[in-house]
């Protein structure tokens, strides 16, 4: 097989080639099998049609295309391999020759991962945990922060006071007082009876206890995740890397997705909350351009961080999670489910040597 490859912008690559035409006259029979399977004749039962047959019911052009993919599909990876291309994305492949008794020509564009020229990120590590404050390590959960969640949770279980039928609402005029939502509705006793509703807990002393717990905790996995997004801000900052246009338009495509489930558990349509903004699909893509760059930048350094030190996720862990989520999401594909649990575990291993870096 003749392969040229050509670099292109932006970590992309175009490989152009030749599969000689005694190879490519070998998928014919199989190609022609493949389009029977579908073909449906009177007389003839489903997928048993003779050949013969099918050559005057099926037409060419059909035949060499399902040639082609299946060369091509056979092929791929050993261009790959041989050419030493490390693709990250699905191919773009246009056929430039196709007859029978011919080579089939081809062009190939992929995208394969950047070179990425990391800083000392151990020392970047090990600056910023040096530059966090005391007053930043603190995670002490205070009366003010235990009373004011206590007032959080019984606002939120307090019964709205619906308006009589009939009285009309008092519009406030310039200058008036407006009263506080505290003052529309009637918050509940906290006492033993309110926190045994909430869940398993004995009494106010008890829920106080362990709600302090949870405050603490949830403090102290938000200063973790601000040390965190320092230390790999700064990395992303000083490294020096091209962002293949593909992972762009992947991570565009996942923050669309979130946002338009969001959009529609809160019982709206997608495309009425877009007329509301008076914007369409493109100018979201645009909107959300820099927050797409940044997080290929982070999944491309992190995995480069990965392979430098040889970070990989405890299999073990990996299972367990595997598990997890399809217990959860019965109908969730396996394979998808494995990778994002050892992506997943794999940069929390990261972020946590990075923070051993004192």
């Amino acid at each position: 097989m003749k392969i040229t490859v050509k670099k292109l912008p932006n970590s992309e690559v175009e490989i152009e080639g030749e599969l000689e035409a005694d190879k490519f006259e070998s998928y014919f029979a199989k190609a022609l099998k493949k389009l029977g399977e579908n073909v449906k004749l009177d007389g003839f039962r489903k997928g048993k049609v003779p050949e013969n047959v099918l050559l005057s019911n099926v037409p060419e052009i059909s035949i060499l295309e399902e040639m082609a993919n299946m060369a091509l599909s056979e092929h791929y990876a050993k261009i790959l391999e041989d050419n030493k291309i490390d693709a990250i994305s699905r191919p773009k492949i246009s056929i430039t020759k196709l007859a029978r008794k011919n080579p089939l020509g081809f062009k190939i564009k992929t995208a394969v991962l950047p070179t990425i020229k990391l800083p000392d990120y151990k020392k970047t590590a090990k600056k910023i945990i040096e530059s966090i404050t005391e007053k930043e390590k603190d995670t002490t959960v205070s009366d003010k922060d235990l009373e004011d969640t206590i007032m959080d949770i019984r606002k939120s279980r307090a019964p709205r006071k619906h308006m009589a039928e009939g009285v009309e609402p008092h519009v406030h005029k310039e200058g008036e007082e407006h009263k506080h939502e505290e003052e529309k509705v009637e918050l509940p006793e906290f006492n033993d009876d309110f926190v045994r509703a909430i869940g398993p807990f004995k009494d106010v002393a008890d829920f106080k206890a362990k709600l302090k717990e949870n405050i603490k905790l949830e403090k102290e996995n938000q200063a973790k995740e601000k040390t965190r997004i320092k230390i790999i801000e700064k990395i992303i900052e000083d490294s020096t890397l091209d962002v293949p246009e593909i992972l762009i338009e992947i991570e565009l495509d996942k923050i669309l997705y979130r946002m338009e489930s969001d959009i529609t558990q809160m019982g709206l349509k997608f495309e009425d909350y877009l007329k509301h903004l008076n914007k369409k699909g493109e100018d979201l893509r645009k909107d959300f351009r820099t927050d797409a760059v940044k997080k290929a930048k982070l999944a491309l350094i992190l995995n480069e961080i990965a392979k430098v030190e040889k970070i990989v996720a405890d299999s073990e862990q990996v299972a367990r999670e595997v598990a997890a989520i399809l217990e959860h999401y019965k109908d969730a594909d396996p394979e998808r489910a494995r990778m994002h649990a050892e992506n997943v575990l794999t940069n929390e291993k990261i972020f946590q040597f990075l923070e051993s870096q004192k």
